[in-house]
């Protein structure tokens, strides 16, 4: 199900993306507010890069409101904002949140719009596939920690 992600790294969230910020966080922004926001302060409400959001307008999951060129967030943009940041966190592809989220509800939480969406052989196979990404890595660590050390043994001859 989970095929590589169809996206250059440079627009893929950070590993630890912040939490968007809530009513009474340092910058007073609510991601659910009625107020749009500029790009920019969606981008830093999101902790996600100026091209990160055009990637994903670029895709069609996110519609801002356009004046020339200037984009303006609306609540229902920042929900699926939210929204393709959690599919992302779960180890989904863009392509494989953007079926899920096509006809979401904006009145439903973020979170749990996204994964009551999911149908269990979804969370199945995405355990499986993340599984199986888990024991790659750790053959790689265990791979490249042995040729660490054979390299330090090699040096101090």
């Amino acid at each position: 199900m989970a095929s590589p992600a169809l996206v250059n790294p440079q627009h893929d969230i950070p590993a630890q993306a912040p939490a968007p910020n809530r009513v009474g966080d340092d910058n007073g922004v609510d991601s659910t507010s009625g107020r749009e926001l500029t790009i920019s302060e969606t981008a830093r409400l999101y902790g996600v890069t100026l091209r990160t959001l055009r990637f994903y307008e670029d895709r069609g999951l996110i519609r801002p409101r356009r004046e020339g060129n200037a984009r303006f967030y609306r609540g229902i943009d920042r929900v699926r904002i939210e929204m393709i940041l959690n599919g992302k966190r779960l180890g989904f592809t863009l392509t494989e949140i953007a079926d899920l989220i096509a006809h979401s509800d904006p009145n439903r939480s973020a979170d749990s719009d996204f994964e009551t969406r999911l149908a269990p052989a979804q969370v199945v196979n995405q355990i499986d596939h993340l599984e199986r990404q888990r024991r790659d890595i750790d053959s790689a660590i265990a791979r490249l920690r042995a040729t660490h050390e054979r390299l330090a043994q090699t040096e101090s001859r």
